[in-house]
């Protein structure tokens, strides 16, 4: 059977796809305990005894086996015996879904059939998917919407509640979707499911007739607030919000499931949690495969250490910062995932933070998924159909390196996180040193990629990869602008380029900003392809006048622009504010209309007068201030502008700020 979707319900139950049916997995809740002085808490073990079945037992942890006994019982008895003790036991398997690990020590793999490696980038999807749409604003209150159903079976369905309900229901029961596309689906499907519950409807969302609900919460993450929505998920099938799941929008339906079968998890769960979940469970469930316990908290405290001695080993990622211009014939060699690979080299983790004596647990586990990205990023250069898998690897193995240093990781310690920056920047130094000893100009290094100009590029690429032993993408540009900051100084992350093969690549400006309204984003995206035609510095003063043209061509034509293509997506961190501000009026505007409110929310909308930061949300706004809007449309076209000034200012093949 292709797994599909589980419970974490005792006995665990395993769904197949569309005609498979289910089927259940024999798992029992326990946790394993440890007892520094057992003798001392005689009376706890005894008390244990009479209420639950307890053995003992030998388990395995990263450092080394440890004496004691497997209780079956959850986690809060595991809390009391934590209070009882004042913290002295050590709890491990206590936070884990039974069936992430009833599935583990089974050798069963979600999203796949028996026998498949989680390891392949290639893998059999038999899915039936169907898309959905409400027709309507969700975050206003008010009777349901119409429904779009999209694909082949094209229709909107309405009419009364009763009406749309029944069709609805219907429509998925005849065509019994393994997988149910919809954007905003976790604030439409649970009042769709609520109103049915209301109008006795029987619904066949669930292939059980449950749904597990999942929490919301907002959390901090790198000094940012972020919110993670509400959901009721039904069982024995899967629900995408398209809108606001990042491992859908990153990688599509390959990536939701790559995701599953790497990190043990439904893939109901893996489209709603972040990249730094996913590669938390990833490792968990690599622990739970091999045996080996997972601690409940965290028992590797950092070690009192004098303030010169942080100042040498904390410093982060190096930088080269740039000189703002537009250069001719640039090589970028990037370091196909930096950390981890230094991860794997350097056999860092937190049993041996040194890299000295046995394989760490987290290089162990690790390398897998770095052998994976480095295929999969080879790969996707031929065929577009690796790109979501790709996408969600690289985001996976970003965050690897940040749990390290994650207070309450499982597998974190941050003399790991330390020493990871550490070898990082003595690769960027060396690397540094390679490109001058040849003649080269370095013109901007970033902690896993450096850009250079100079002849012998293939030599070079060689000599950094025999001297790091970490493999190396090379890149080549026909031009390549690095933009400047506000005080004239080169900004680190905003630059854009054409690629010697075809292909624009642009980082950090308004057509990649998620708060860039539309219209102003299309403007940048059509200026970008007409660049994209120059091969050279000589061919994009040839496009001058071109991209004036549709400068000016938008500048003319905001004041009629559809006030629905003004929308500003912004983050909000909280929900009151002291000062006037377009979130501030956003957010009561919200409130108004009876939306579900949180910190770190996203929310979208239009500025109507900037003086006042009057605004309207997303989907109501019927004007905008059109100045305003003027003055971030003209933002956007001097990071453009920056470069046709340069062009025409320097000298054929080369020009510089």
């Amino acid at each position: 059977m292709w797994i599909l979707d589980s419970s974490p319900r005792s006995p665990v139950l395993t769904w197949g796809c569309r005609g498979e049916g289910s089927r259940t997995l024999p798992a029992i809740p326990s946790f394993l305990l440890h007892l520094p002085d057992p003798n001392e808490h005689q009376d706890l073990l005894e008390g244990l005894a009479d209420s639950y079945p307890v053995e003992e037992c030998r388990f395995s942890t990263v450092y080394g086996p440890l004496d004691g006994y497997r209780v079956a019982a959850g986690r809060e008895v595991a809390e009391r015996i934590e209070g009882q003790t004042h913290c002295a036991a050590d709890l491990y398997n206590v936070d884990i879904r039974l069936d992430q690990r009833a599935m583990a020590e089974a050798g069963l793999v979600p999203c796949s059939y028996p026998g498949e490696s989680r390891f392949a980038l290639d893998f059999p999807v038999p899915l039936a998917i169907a898309e959905l749409e409400a027709l309507g604003n969700p975050y206003r209150d008010g009777p349901l919407p119409s429904i779009e159903v999209k694909g082949e079976r094209g229709e909107v369905l309405e009419g009364t509640e009763q009406i749309l309900l029944d069709d609805l229901f219907s429509l998925i029961g005849s065509l019994d979707p393994d997988v149910i596309l919809m954007p905003c689906a976790d604030i439409w499907i649970p009042r769709i499911v609520g109103r049915a519950r209301e109008l006795g409807i029987e619904q066949t969302l669930s292939r059980s007739g449950r749904f597990r609900p999942l929490a919301g919460k907002s959390y901090w993450s790198y000094g940012r607030v972020y919110h993670k929505d509400p959901a009721l998920i039904p069982e024995g099938r899967v629900l995408i919000d398209t809108e606001r799941s990042f491992v859908y929008r990153e990688g599509g339906i390959p990536g939701v499931l790559m995701a599953s079968r790497l990190s043990g998890l439904p893939p109901n769960l893996t489209a709603r949690f972040t990249p730094g979940t996913l590669i938390s469970s990833y490792e968990i469930y690599e622990a739970l495969r091999r045996g080996i316990a997972v601690p409940f908290r965290k028992r590797d405290p950092e070690v009192a250490r004098g303030s010169s001695e942080l100042a040498a080993c904390d410093k982060g990622g190096m930088i080269f910062q740039p000189e703002p211009g537009v250069y001719a014939d640039v090589h970028e060699i990037d370091f196909t995932s930096l950390y981890p690979a230094v991860i794997v080299k350097y056999n860092l983790s937190p049993e041996v933070p040194d890299g000295k004596g046995r394989e760490g647990f987290l290089p162990a586990v690790l390398a897998p998924l770095l052998g994976m990205r480095i295929r999969s990023k080879r790969l996707k250069k031929s065929s577009p159909a690796y790109a979501g898998v790709d996408s969600v690897l690289k985001w996976m193995l970003v965050t690897c390196f940040g749990y390290t240093g994650y207070r309450n990781a499982k597998f974190g310690r941050i003399e790991v996180h330390e020493g990871i920056t550490s070898r990082s920047r003595e690769i960027l130094l060396a690397t540094k040193e390679i490109a001058e000893v040849m003649d080269l100009s370095v013109l901007h290094g970033m902690v896993d990629c450096v850009w250079v100009q100079g002849e012998g590029i293939g030599m070079f690429k060689e000599r950094v990869e025999e001297a790091i032993d970490i493999p190396t993408e090379l890149e080549t540009y026909g031009w390549l602008t690095f933009l400047p900051l506000a005080d004239g100084n080169g900004a680190y992350n905003r630059y854009y380029g054409r690629m010697a093969g075809g292909g624009m690549k642009v980082r950090g400006v308004a057509a990649r900003r998620g708060d860039t309204p539309a219209y102003i984003r299309r403007m940048q995206e059509e200026m970008f392809g007409v660049m994209e035609k120059a091969a050279d510095l000589e061919g994009l003063r040839g496009l001058d006048p071109e991209i004036r043209r549709i400068h000016l061509r938008y500048a003319r034509g905001i004041a009629g622009a559809d006030p629905g293509e003004m929308v500003i997506r912004r983050r909000v961190s909280r929900l009151s504010y002291s000062r006037r501000s377009p979130e501030a009026s956003a957010v009561a505007a919200l409130q108004v209309l009876g939306a579900p409110l949180a910190p770190g929310m996203e929310i979208g909308y239009v500025v109507r007068d900037a003086s006042r930061w009057l605004v309207e949300v997303e989907g109501e706004a019927t004007e905008f201030d059109v100045p305003y809007y003027e003055h971030l449309l003209e933002k956007a076209w001097d990071e453009v502008a920056f470069t046709l000034d340069r062009v025409r200012e320097g000298p054929a093949g080369t020009a510089g700020s």
